[in-house]
């Protein structure tokens, strides 16, 4: 494992995999992953990439907070607002094939609704995260260097301001009282202790994270158990600020268990060299796939929507809620198993737009 920022960290990057593959599981329905229910991905997938950016941050931000927040904005919001554009120009397309999902463009579904939102046009909604890291990254810097400022950055300090904050957010979210507008400081003050948690764990807890693997998956499955039998449902949705059934403490301590299982899982893979390059590669590569799974499902629907058409296959296919739902998930073979096609595609297909994006705007001129 690499602590440094001059080489890659591989297990940090085979995290991330994982977790963009809960994502796309998560999308499915599939609970492949989440060992019998005692990890539900809605319990702390989402919080597995505020962990990884907020590990990532350095101090030497804040001596030019300028440079950061440019730099930011040039590699999460550049392209999120390009493809923003592409699905929505799709989506009125789609409507006039009689597919109703996805709102009209407009000025406010382009550029407003991202960051209030981030569902106006479903083909790309899973990369409402972009825009809502983009702010916590920004909130972060700028708080670190008012600290600084103060003389009061302490890591422990920022953690559990934050951490209060988001459990007073969760509390009012219970009381009904994060709705409409509400919902875009909500989700940002819910989301920003997972950002604080990668820093904590990099500043002060890394270094004795030594446990032997035994004894550190009994202690965590232990508490993780003990969890899903006394409280009533771990998951939660982190985008609408909803589903807390046990108060404000539980979804952080599932956030907390969840990361650091799969964190220790990641450990573990990383450490595989032949097995753990296939991951790696897709945790440099979760930008993409966030945002381009569920238009991959969309497409695949399409091809069993004319296999359907022109062959006597797929005569299951429901071709109203192909047109009607951005979550139709076409029950191959009549199993559970089919959603394995779905999820490969939902992964696969999107590396492989990055990469044929990538070398058309590097492709040098003749």
């Amino acid at each position: 494992m690499m602590n440094t920022y001059d080489k890659e960290n591989r297990q940090f990057r085979v995290l991330s995999a994982l977790g963009i593959i809960f994502v796309v599981a998560g999308h499915l329905g599939f609970n492949a992953f989440d060992l019998g229910g005692l990890f539900p991905y809605y319990s702390f997938h989402v919080f597995i990439f505020l962990f990884v950016s907020g590990y990532f941050y350095r101090d030497e931000a804040e001596e030019n907070i300028f440079r950061y927040i440019r730099r930011k904005f040039l590699t999460l919001l550049v392209p999120y607002f390009l493809w923003n554009l592409f699905y929505g120009i799709m989506a009125q397309i789609l409507h006039l094939a009689g597919f109703s999902f996805g709102e009209g463009l407009s000025f406010r579904t382009l550029f407003i609704s991202p960051f209030t939102d981030g569902h106006q046009f479903l083909y790309n909604f899973p990369a409402w995260f972009v825009p809502a890291l983009f702010l916590i990254e920004v909130i972060n810097v700028l708080a670190r260097k008012a600290l600084g400022f103060l003389h009061l950055k302490n890591e422990w300090l920022i953690f559990t301001v934050c951490l209060i904050l988001g459990m007073i957010t969760v509390q009012l979210a219970i009381g009904g009282h994060v709705w409409g507008l509400y919902k875009f400081p909500g989700r940002i003050l819910f989301m920003m202790p997972g950002y604080q948690m990668g820093r904590i764990y990099r500043e002060k807890l890394e270094r004795y994270d030594t446990l032997a693997d035994g004894i550190y998956f009994l202690i965590v499955i232990s508490v993780q158990v003990l969890l899903s039998v006394v409280c009533a449902g771990l998951a939660f949705s982190a985008v609408w600020v909803t589903g807390f059934a046990n108060g404000p403490v539980v979804p952080y301590l599932t956030v907390m268990t969840g990361i650091a299982f799969w964190l220790r899982i990641a450990r573990l893979i990383s450490a595989l060299p032949s097995f753990s390059n296939v991951f790696i590669f897709i945790g440099r590569h979760t930008y993409a796939v966030m945002m381009h799974h569920v238009a991959i499902f969309t497409l695949l629907n399409g091809l069993f929507y004319l296999c359907g058409q022109f062959t006597g296959l797929c005569s299951a296919f429901d071709r109203e809620l192909y047109r009607s739902d951005i979550g139709y998930v076409y029950p191959v073979g009549g199993t559970e198993a089919g959603k394995w096609i779905y999820l490969a595609a939902g992964i696969a297909v999107p590396l492989l737009m990055d990469r044929v994006c990538k070398r058309l705007i590097t492709q040098p001129d003749r």
